[in-house]
């Protein structure tokens, strides 16, 4: 049987398609038959998490190279940003399972899940342990979580941050405020918060400071990599205000504990701050007779009014329980302290609380409690602050407070030793590269 004219000339086609597609049919075969392995290779490295390759072909180099899974490590520096979790960092690197064992293993010494935005970690990459070698994440300015790759996990510690430590001492003469005195000295402004925590029972650095006042620091500046980290240890300080010269020294306590005293060995420490606040101003004093300013009339003013932005932290004046954390009508949010002796101290019209205070929380003192507002009965922003002496209210500005325990006298000889070898680099005659501060065992 003759096909047709149409059949023909298709077969004829398909028989000429075949002949030409045949060599490379054949070489495509040889090819898949004589290297196996970078087929499987290629296949495994796309698949794997992080384009990383199967550990046994890790051990021949596989199709990366020398310089591939036998390469040198990777190193990736970053900062945590809002809103990142462990499992966001490293997913280059590990896959979820691998996260969820670098967390648990983490549990017992830092929780990963408190990672804070603006810390720095680091990330040591290495495929020839299956992802990464290490994670370093600083947990604050003296500690870092360390997490080191394992045969099947993942270990976790903490460990100090190591710095280099140079003793500097810094001087500056008061023509504004503290803040522009330390910043023309050189520094930064949390030297000035640091001086006003030392000496803050001391001076009111709101009402005292006046021109011409002084302060000298014996402070220890700390650097990685020839980079400014921060401060470490304020050693010793003066301030000068009007002509009253305070000393404060550090020395550790019968407890342990770091402290400041004077040079006779009492506590630079008192019962009550003298302000709730670092820096700011008082719009309204302490007053029998004062125009209030939205009803015109004229009452008692018993208390002092600082005022500050909206947002200002608000400190306890003094160790304390909540006695109430609400609304205070006039007061609008207030928060109330008691204290030890009678005291009670009022803290009015703030923006909002800080976390856990409320009613039968327990504070110490300079604990941040709350923010400076402006709700009830109030023209602006700023802190009412009160305090009540047996149930009666007192002026705050001239509450005596009691100073807080002074160097045990089995320590005293101590203390005086090492205030006398530290005296002369304080008062700018000694050469503070001879300073020891590893020999003076209480600083």
């Amino acid at each position: 049987m003759q096909l047709p004219s149409a059949k023909r000339s298709g077969i004829v086609l398909l028989v000429i398609l075949l002949l030409v597609a045949a060599p490379f049919v054949l070489r495509r075969g040889q090819q898949a038959t004589e290297t196996p392995a970078e087929t499987t290779a290629a296949d495994c490295n796309a698949t794997m998490p992080g384009g990383q390759l199967p550990p046994e072909l890790r051990a021949d180099g596989g199709p990366d190279g020398p310089n591939g899974a036998d390469g040198p490590p990777e190193v990736v520096q970053g900062v945590v940003s809002s809103g990142d979790t462990a499992a966001k960092i490293l997913q280059e690197w590990l896959s979820s399972v691998d996260v969820h064992t670098m967390v648990t293993a983490c549990e017992k010494v830092y929780s990963l899940a408190k990672l804070r935005a603006g810390q720095p970690y680091t990330v040591v990459a290495n495929a020839s342990v299956g992802g990464i070698e290490r994670f370093e994440y600083e947990i604050d300015n003296s500690q870092k979580l360390i997490v080191s790759k394992t045969d099947d996990s993942f270990a976790a510690r903490v460990e100090p941050i190591t710095y280099d430590v140079d003793v500097v001492r810094v001087e500056g003469v008061i023509e504004s405020n503290l803040f522009q005195s330390v910043a023309d000295a050189g520094e930064s402004p949390t030297l000035a918060i640091r001086l006003a925590d030392i000496f803050g029972w001391e001076v009111d650095f709101i009402r005292d400071i006046r021109e011409g006042d002084s302060f000298t620091v014996l402070v220890e500046k700390r650097f990685r990599e020839g980079e400014f980290k921060g401060y470490g240890r304020v050693l010793a300080a003066i301030f000068t205000n009007q002509d009253q010269t305070h000393r404060a020294y550090l020395f550790h306590d019968d407890l342990g504990f770091p402290q400041y005293y004077n040079p006779e060995g009492a506590s630079m420490r008192r019962s009550f701050l003298k302000a709730p606040l670092s820096f700011t101003r008082i719009s309204s004093g302490y007053t029998m007779t004062r125009k209030h300013p939205i009803f015109r009339d004229v009452r008692p003013h018993q208390g002092v009014d600082y005022a500050a932005p909206t947002g200002t932290p608000v400190k306890a004046v003094g160790n304390g329980v909540v006695s109430s954390a609400g609304w205070g009508n006039g007061y609008g949010n207030l928060i109330i302290l008691r204290h030890a002796n009678g005291y009670e101290s009022y803290y009015g019209h703030l923006s909002g609380f800080a976390r856990g205070v409320r009613k039968g929380a327990t504070v110490k003192q300079g604990d941040v409690i709350g923010y400076v507002g402006a709700t009830g009965w109030a023209t602006g922003p700023h802190l009412d602050f009160r305090l009540k002496k047996d149930g009666k209210f007192i002026n705050p500005t001239k509450n005596i407070s009691p100073r807080a325990e002074p160097v045990a006298r089995k320590l005293l000889p101590d203390f005086r030793r090492q205030m006398d070898a530290i005296r002369p680099y304080l008062d700018g005659d000694g050469d503070l590269a001879t300073l020891d501060v590893q020999n003076m065992p209480n600083i």
